[in-house]
């Protein structure tokens, strides 16, 4: 049955189809039929109501639910409505498809209904249910049209006859159910695109009600399809270009003008963001290529939005071009409609930086624009786009050589325009318009440079534009004018005159503009006066500070600009304030400008008196503006913390470029565009920074640190957006700003660590990752007062302030430190090597390898090279995070995780990662014991594995020691000298430490186990051939002395250098054993003693720093003649040897000698016990030692006036021997002359003893003179005068005042100190001159006295004209002369000696050499010489002699 019913509906469907044929071949003309379907579609209105066909799509929506629950195919649920629509065609005598558009147009107006007239509120989009219903009889339409049906174009004719339109959403399911399209709409209704403008507008100010995501949804849709039928219409070209195309197209374009248009006239009145403004932003959001680029071509969407970009910078160009000069500030980025600036990043999203702005110059060039537009636009690409920059400058510089090519003053305006909107965004974004200025027309290779005429043209041209150009640029042109030839400078003056002017009928008085003023800050407004005249102080400080002098800008101002020096920049200068009590470098400048005579008396006087009033009372400046910033900065902030959670890079840019402008308003001195700072001074002792700027960097650390506890709660460091290198960047462009900032960072890390949190602390540490990355080498961090020795890049400023001397400060700095490294090394694993370690500061780095060892045993019993074999297989970058951000991990377990991962340890190959001995060595000794974490003997394990099983095998290319541990003992001894000088120096920042609370005693026996064991290893044998651990250290100490001073011009620092060096030598070398310093060599098959290195030392280093001069300290001495005694015991002749060894001293080294003699009384015990001890059988001393104690005995005696036998024993070991013994004894001037009477036996012997004892009597002479707490000087005098009388006709005495002649008083020069021997003229003269004149009589008699006299006073003028006479520190006498007395005297005294002298008494060979230097230094004495002693009466004989 069922089978029949399908072929009789088959039957008649054919029937139906040859019936449709045949009446078609009938009707010739296609005009007739549209009269017979309205005919039809009148009949079927007359007819009465139908039952059946008006519930026919009921009825079949309910078999077609419940076929489609069955699963009954649609084509035949289709089939049946069409067999129905026909049957009652049938009935009706009309044709199916005017039934079938009836039909589907009442179901359509029963869904969509009539609007309410008591809605309040009238509803732009369908309810879910009705477009549910819609959905389902639009799917039956599609099959009635499918099968022939349905006609579409009927069914719009039918829609449109009572002038209705329906909802642009219904227009969208048409579309989408390809029964209507939106472009056959469009093609055949004119009257469409009206209405089509209004629905846009309509559906894009609706808003859907809360819950209504359904239709948020739908909303979207309906503009992409939209969007893109008018996109693809308008813009699409085809290969031949038709009429009704072409119509269709200009149809299209007008509709997205004319939404385009009413975005644009909405800009200006949405300055908020109310629905209207919302409304505007779902419009722009359509200017999107994945939106758009579902259904048009690339080529059509770029067609789209450059038509786009072209009509928005040409729409309503009303504004001038004076205009944008005068208006040019209000239209900044951050200043700038927020939709406005969203619109032209849409527009440019597709494009390159260079498509855009050869697009920009053509428009420029061809249209009339609106310069806001074209100004915004410009903005917005500097801002979103880092590329832009450079292609601006090219752009810039095109413009700039067509105008001086062609003298064209619309590419000139154009290029002066674009540079100044450019550099109104602020340093991070373009160069100041100040340096662009001057990089273009500063030089004599600028454009204007080439010819009269391109000078004429570029200062007419500014000219022109003085009545409109706003002050800060006038100032620009002012004091940055354009390179002018000599010759033509008279035309830059016409411009200046001009120029300043105008200045003054704005009321901006050319005297208060500043010295150094920053003239094109991105706010557009001339600071005020008083402003500008602290920041001009502040650089003038700066620059005295640096170069020591005062700035000529300074000096020219105080002559020329007297009024703005005299008003503006003295009182600000002279800002009453709490005076240090050290003179800082604004102290210092101010004493020079009144030394100079710029400051009044009176203004000093009252600012001397008001800063001691202020002693107590600090006060400190903050800003006042209409607008708190800082409740501005708070919410901009807060809006830029939800836009990195949002991941949008764009926006993220936009808001940091208004909160730049923000900050510009709380340190509006931001820009240093004349002197560059290269050196940011950190306050460290008291707070330099006003309470607004500490409160605003603190709203800033705060903020960045949330944005990192979100931007991490939602990705890993490598896969967030670049937010934080963002935001670091734009706080670099402030100076005073980053200033602030690094001054927190430095109080929070090495003041209040304690009072961080964990989540500060890893905020804080992305931050220093980024600040370290994103900072140059040549932005300097300098402390004050000083911490390092010299400005230094942040990140060793960093490290300097994340102290591990204390137990708390060392888990802090592990904290930190275990956070930023972490995060360096997500944040660039996907970047290449280079830039990785450009995210891994290296000393935070270096402080991890230095405290994780420390804290964590199990770390040294891992070595970080060998890492890589023990990591787990699990070990990747999101666990290393994860580590460092999870709440319940410690410390522990993230330090640990930190050293074993691959990326760690990898970075150690790199030469700035590795942590040397020497800087492992300083970090140990500034720990102080008492409050270390570890105990004494954990520290002394921890020390030992450090220095035997690290660092020791280490390669020295990796900071090691390569095995070799006499470098191992280098790097001991070098940082124990430096612990110790660090320790003694005057600049130490904090004095209050004291060596016994470091671990320089643990260091100090690391020195000694390691030496101990060097000398084992030496006595064993196993390393012969290799150098003597005597001479090793002795060349150690020879390497820490600064260069040899020179005895003719001799440095005080270098001498005071070495005096602290040996200082610190000496008691290191107290500390180690004496027979060490002692070298013991084979000889001749023998062991013998070699005392020639610790001579040399003696002779060439200690003898430099004695105190007194002369004279070694007891704790020396004794340590010296142990050493030596103990090596003898290593010899086979133990005695022979020891007597050996005395005799080489007692010849070589004078001051050992002497030095022995004076402490013999408290040596010798010593010694005994010591020689007691070494030898059993009671062995007597060694005859060089039993000597002392002889030749101690004989001075004693003759001082008691008897006359024992002189023992055999050298000249000065006698002489130190009497010395000593008299100096032991009261003033007892009869006993000196009386042993002086015993020993003037004619012997060669006696003569050389009182000779040295000469000497020993001037060096008293000379401490007494220059050290107060000598008090020998008068019996010294006493003393050379009973000596002089005696020795006065030998002229033995002579030889010890010419260093070049002593023979064998040459041991002299190496007793005392260089200084002493400088001294010796002054000496000479000084004490000779006290002498009566008998006794000056036989001196000039003695052979050999005026070469002598003339030599002393040559170089006691030396030392006049050099400035280093002595200087007493002692009380004033009756017999002290003032220095230029002595000159004179000593003057008056050489020509009497020449005068009286006989003309033989000098060798031709001495006066050719004497003759020049009197003739350099004293003429007079030179004609003396050549009147007295003529050459041809000289004796032949004496000249031969």
């Amino acid at each position: 049955m069922s089978l029949g019913l399908s072929c009789d509906s088959v039957s008649q469907q054919r029937n139906l189809s040859s019936l449709l044929g045949s009446r078609a071949v009938k009707r010739p003309k296609k005009e007739e039929a549209p009269r017979l379907q309205e005919a039809a579609m009148q009949l079927l209105e007359q007819q009465p109501d139908n039952p059946d066909a008006g519930n026919i799509f009921c009825t079949q929506n309910g078999e077609q639910e419940q076929g489609g629950s069955e699963g009954v195919p649609s084509a035949f649920a289709g089939s049946l409505l069409v067999s129905e629509l026909k049957r009652q065609a049938a009935q009706l005598g009309v044709p199916v498809v005017v039934l079938s558009v009836k039909t589907v147009l009442e179901r359509l107006t029963e869904i969509i209904g009539t609007e309410d007239e008591n809605d309040d509120i009238k509803r732009e989009f369908l309810t879910s249910s009705q477009r549910v219903q819609l959905c389902v009889l639009l799917e039956s339409s599609k099959e009635l049209l499918s099968q022939g049906a349905l006609c579409p174009k009927l069914l719009w004719q039918e829609y449109r006859r009572n002038q209705r339109l329906p909802k642009v959403e219904v227009v969208y399911y048409l579309h989408s159910y390809s029964i209507l399209t939106l472009t056959y709409i469009l093609q055949g209704d004119e009257g469409v695109r009206p209405w089509l403008v209004s629905q846009l507008k309509a559906l894009c100010s609706w808003k859907p009600c809360d819950g209504e995501e359904e239709t948020t949804r739908v909303q979207q849709k309906v503009l992409m399809m939209v969007v893109g039928v008018l996109v693809g219409s308008g813009f699409e070209q085809s290969q031949e270009s038709v009429a009704p195309d072409t119509k269709i197209s200009r149809l299209c374009c007008s509709v997205l003008d004319d939404m385009l248009f009413w975005l644009l006239d909405n800009t200006d009145e949405c300055l908020t963001l109310p629905a209207a403004g919302e409304g505007l932003e779902l419009w722009i959001q359509i200017f999107d290529a994945t939106l758009c680029g579902v259904s048009t071509s690339a080529e059509a969407l770029q067609r789209f939005f450059t038509h786009s970009l072209t009509q928005t910078l040409t729409y309503k160009p009303r504004l001038t071009v004076s205009d944008a000069i005068s208006l040019q500030n209000e239209w900044t980025f951050a200043k700038a409609n927020r939709l406005l600036t969203s619109l032209f990043r849409k527009l440019a999203v597709i494009f390159s930086v260079e498509l855009l702005l050869r697009h920009l110059q053509q428009v420029l060039e061809t249209h009339e624009v609106n310069w806001k537009h074209v100004l915004c636009f410009l903005s917005t690409l500097l801002v979103y786009n880092p590329k832009a920059q450079p292609r601006l400058k090219e752009l810039l510089s095109r413009l700039l050589s067509s105008a001086f090519e062609s003298y064209d003053l619309e590419s000139m305006i154009t290029a002066f325009l674009l540079a100044r909107q450019g550099a109104l965004e602020g340093p991070c974004i373009f160069p100041s318009y100040s340096e662009w200025f001057k990089m273009c027309f500063g030089g004599g290779s600028s454009f204007h440079a080439t010819s009269k005429k391109s000078l004429v043209f570029l200062l007419k041209f500014l000219s022109d534009l003085v009545p409109f150009e706003p002050p800060q640029y006038l100032k620009v042109h002012i004091l940055h004018p354009p390179y002018v030839p000599v010759k033509n400078r008279s035309l830059l003056m016409e411009y200046v005159s001009l120029a300043k002017t105008r200045l003054a009928d704005l009321k901006e008085s050319v005297e208060d503009m500043g010295l150094y003023e920053d003239v094109s800050g991105a706010d557009g407004a001339p600071a005020q006066p008083q402003c500008q005249a602290v920041q001009d102080v502040e650089k003038a400080v700066s620059l005295f500070e640096s170069t020591g002098r005062i700035a000529a800008t300074v000096m020219e101002a105080s002559i020329f600009r007297r009024p703005y020096f005299l008003t503006r920049f003295l009182p600000a200068l002279l800002m009453p304030r709490v005076l240090p009590v050290k003179a800082d470098a604004r102290m210092s400048f101010i004493d020079a400008l009144k030394k100079a005579d710029k400051i009044p008396a009176a203004q000093y006087s009252s600012y001397v008196e008001t800063c001691q009033r202020k002693r107590q009372d600090r006060s400190s400046t903050c800003l006042d503006t209409n607008d708190d910033p800082v409740e501005v900065l708070k919410v901009q902030l807060q809006e830029f913390t939800a836009m990195v959670v949002d991941g949008n890079d764009g926006e993220t840019s936009a808001q940091l470029s208004r909160i730049s402008h923000t900050l510009s308003l709380v340190f509006p001195s931001s820009r240093d565009e004349l002197i560059k700072q290269t050196v940011i001074r950190v306050h460290t002792d008291t707070p330099s920074c006003p309470e607004l700027h500490v409160k605003v960097v603190n709203i800033i650390l705060r903020s960045f640190c949330q944005c990192v506890l979100d931007a991490s709660r939602a990705n890993p460091p490598n896969k967030q957006s670049p937010w934080a290198s963002t935001v670091v960047a734009v706080l670099l462009g402030n100076t005073q700003l980053l200033s602030s900032l690094i001054h927190r960072l430095w109080d929070l890390f090495h003041n209040q660590a304690s009072l961080l949190s964990n989540a500060h602390l890893l905020g804080l540490a992305v931050f220093v990752v980024h600040l370290h990355t994103s900072m140059s080498d040549s932005l300097l961090v300098e402390f004050v007062p000083p911490v390092l020795p010299k400005p230094v890049p942040f990140g060793e400023a960093l490290s300097s302030a994340l102290a591990c001397s204390t137990r708390s400060n060392m888990l802090f700095s592990l904290r930190l430190c275990v956070a930023a490294v972490c995060y360096g090394i997500c944040r660039g694993d996907s970047l290449p090597q280079q830039q990785q370690q450009d995210y891994v500061p290296s000393g935070l780095y270096k402080k991890l390898l230095y405290l994780i060892p420390r804290l964590l045993p199990e770390a040294r019993r891992t070595s970080i090279t060998a890492s890589e074999s023990v990591l787990e297989p699990d070990d990747d970058l999101l666990g290393l995070w994860s580590s460092t951000t999870d709440t319940s991990s410690t410390w522990r377990k993230s330090a640990w995780h930190l050293w074993r991962h691959t990326a760690f340890c990898r970075l150690q190959h790199g030469t700035q990662y590795q942590l040397f001995f020497s800087e492992w060595l300083a970090h140990e000794l500034r720990v102080q014991r008492s409050d270390d974490v570890l105990s004494d003997p954990e520290r002394q394990e921890y020390q030992q594995w450090a220095c035997w099983e690290l660092y020791l095998t280490h390669p020295e290319e990796q900071g090691g020691c390569g095995g070799d541990m006499k470098k191992l003992c280098s790097h001991l001894f070098s940082a124990i000298m430096d612990q110790e000088l660090s320790e003694r120096s005057p600049k130490r920042p904090d004095p209050r430490g004291s060596e016994t609370g470091t671990c320089l005693p643990d260091i100090l026996s690391r020195l000694q186990e390691l030496v101990y064991e060097m000398e084992v290893t030496q006595l064993s044998g196993s390393r012969r051939g290799g150098v003597d651990l005597c001479d090793f250290l002795f060349e150690l100490v020879s390497q820490r002395c600064p260069a040899t001073v020179s005895s003719a011009s001799p440095c005080v620092s270098s001498e005071l250098s070495l005096q602290h060096t040996l200082s610190v030598w000496n008691r290191a070398l107290l500390a180690l054993p004496a027979v060490l310093f002692v070298k013991v060599k084979a000889e001749g098959g023998r062991m013998t003693l070699d005392c020639s290195t610790l001579m040399e030392h003696v002779n060439q280093h200690q003898r430099k720093v004695c105190s007194p001069a002369g004279l070694l300290s007891c704790h020396v001495t004794a340590h010296f003649l142990r050493g030596v005694l103990c090596a003898s015991v290593r010899c086979g002749c133990p005695v022979e040897e020891l007597n050996k060894a005395w005799s080489q001293i007692c010849l070589h080294c004078p001051l050992l000698l002497i030095s022995a003699v004076h402490w013999w009384e408290r040596v010798s015990p010593l010694m005994l016990s010591l020689w007691s001890r070494l030898y059993d059988d009671g062995e007597p001393l060694p005859k060089q030692l039993q000597l002392f104690t002889d030749c101690q005995h004989w001075a004693s005696s003759l001082g008691a006036g008897l006359s024992p036998s002189v023992p055999v024993a050298p000249p000065l070991l006698l002489a130190a021997s009497l010395h000593r013994a008299w100096r032991e004894r009261r003033e007892d001037g009869q006993g000196f002359s009386a042993a002086l009477n015993m020993l003037r036996a004619d012997s060669v012997q006696s003569r050389q003893v009182m000779v040295f004892l000469l000497f020993l009597c001037i060096n008293d002479y000379l401490s007494e003179l220059l050290y107060s707490q000598e008090r020998h000087g008068q019996r010294a005098r006493n003393e050379f005068t009973e000596l002089l009388s005696v020795l006065v006709d030998s002229g033995d005495w002579l030889l010890i005042f010419n260093p070049n002649e002593q023979g064998v008083y040459h041991l002299v020069s190496m007793v005392t100190t260089d200084e002493f021997a400088r001294l010796m003229p002054w000496a000479f003269y000084t004490l000779l001159l006290q002498q009566s004149a008998e006794l000056l009589q036989r001196a000039l008699r003695c052979p050999g006295f005026l070469h002598t006299a003339l030599l002393c006073y040559l170089e006691l003028l030396q030392l006049f004209l050099e400035g280093q006479t002595p200087t007493t520190t002692a009380e004033p006498s009756e017999e002290q002369v003032e220095p230029f007395r002595i000159l004179s005297h000593t003057k008056q005294f050489v020509l009497r000696a020449i005068s009286q002298t006989s003309p033989n008494a000098l060798s031709s060979s001495h006066l050719r050499r004497l003759q020049p230097r009197c003739a350099d230094l004293d003429p007079e004495v030179a004609a003396a010489l050549s009147v007295h002693l003529e050459p041809h009466s000289l004796s032949p004989e004496i000249d031969f002699l």
